[in-house]
């Protein structure tokens, strides 16, 4: 029954006269999706709509699944196109659609009519009194409802006829690609691939870049992000994944500095790093997925002290999450299960016993002074050795 599917977008709507540029990219992305389904599909825009129509066979729970997919999209309606064959066949039309759609019949309706083509013969509100006639006339068990009805029949009036009356939920946002692009401290944990979707359900798209500690940490802790990143890319499309071999660097810190302070100076040149490349790529900010005081270099100093190393915006979406607030979200978006497997990142490698909770900006500063004869050499050859994957 269902050939096609209307595309319902909120934020886009109060865009203005630069609408079109984001309907543009809406579409561009759910063609983008739509290649991973069975079936062909022609996404077009017409009369301040957007449809999917399949052409041909397709998979409905797999093209609803890609759908779901789609920043920007806030419902997807199944639709059935009629063609205009006069008033009386679109009467039957609509009752056979609610006999196929509602085996139950024992429901409140109300017909919402749109004639957009204001040639038609018959007006909105009549349209509305006629087809719910016919209903009633169908299917005495039912009763209309205008306030609060369990089935709404939206009918279109247009070159074809549109009918739907179910919405699936889509994701919300805004289009990826349509608000920059940013750089995504990546790692093993739950939180980051979270702050990586929230961001990129923005409109920002993601490169990412995953801070790796051979043979402190394992080619499947490096495996488990690049899992992770291939989770979110099915939201935010291919995902260049820059890995970062950072044992050098970690084993001369732990050499040089102070071991309280090791976390929040090994974040600060990961930040430093991160942000090179992201100035190289074209990315406009960082993101991390910190959250006040959930660990020692998270506390509101230790993000102060980090922030000082950066030119660029960090952008931190879930500043005040707390925990289980964000395992809801990566339950939601498909990431937690991969995140929770049993390999460790470098972050958690050389962890004090003890860090430092209020670090003091000047007294780090000092202290990396100890780095000064080697550091630079040990970041470049960072930089010269990364490994790039597109997820």
């Amino acid at each position: 029954m269902f050939t096609a599917f209307l595309i319902k977008y909120a934020e886009i709507g109060i865009k203005g006269r630069n609408r079109y540029l984001f309907e543009d990219a809406l579409v561009h992305q759910i063609r983008f999706a739509l290649k991973k389904c069975e079936g062909k599909f022609l996404v077009h825009k017409s009369q301040g709509r957007i449809y999917v129509d399949a052409e041909g066979e397709f998979d409905y729970e797999d093209t609803v699944e890609c759908l779901k997919k789609v920043f920007g999209i806030s419902g997807i309606c199944p639709v059935m196109y009629l063609e205009d064959e006069g008033f009386e066949k679109l009467c039957d039309s609509i009752v056979r659609y609610v006999d196929e759609v509602y085996p139950d019949k024992n429901r409140t309706f109300k017909v919402h009519a749109r004639r957009a083509r204001k040639d038609y013969p018959k007006e909105s509100m009549e349209i509305n009194a006629d087809l719910g006639e016919a209903i009633l006339k169908a299917f005495p068990e039912m009763s209309v409802d205008v306030h609060e009805p369990d089935i709404l029949l939206s009918v279109e009036i247009r070159e074809r006829i549109c009918v739907y009356s179910e919405t699936v939920p889509g994701p919300g946002g805004m289009p990826v690609g349509t608000g920059g692009k940013a750089m995504l401290l990546l790692s093993g944990g739950i939180d980051s691939p979270v702050a990586g979707y929230m961001i990129a359900k923005r409109g920002v798209k993601l490169d990412a870049v995953y801070f790796h500690a051979p043979p402190y940490t394992s080619e499947r802790a490096k495996q488990k992000v690049v899992d992770l990143a291939r989770i979110v890319s099915a939201y935010t499309g291919p995902i260049w994944l820059h890995v970062i071999d950072f044992t050098a660097i970690q084993l001369y810190i732990h050499e040089k500095c102070p071991h309280e302070e090791l976390t929040i100076i090994m974040r600060r040149y990961m930040m430093r790093i991160a942000e090179h490349i992201a100035k190289e790529t074209g990315c406009l900010g960082l993101i991390t997925g910190e959250s006040i005081g959930q660990v020692a270099s998270q506390t509101m100093s230790s993000l102060a002290a980090t922030n000082e190393v950066c030119q660029l915006p960090v952008y931190r979406p879930l500043i005040g999450f707390d925990k289980q607030e964000i395992v809801e979200v990566a339950n939601r978006i498909g990431t937690f299960e991969t995140s929770i497997l049993p390999y460790e990142d470098c972050c958690t490698i050389f962890v004090a016993k003890h860090p430092v909770t209020k670090p003091n900006v000047k007294i780090i500063r000092r202290h990396e002074h100890n780095l000064d004869e080697r550091i630079e050499e040990l970041v470049n050859r960072a930089l010269e050795t990364k490994e790039l994957i597109v997820v």
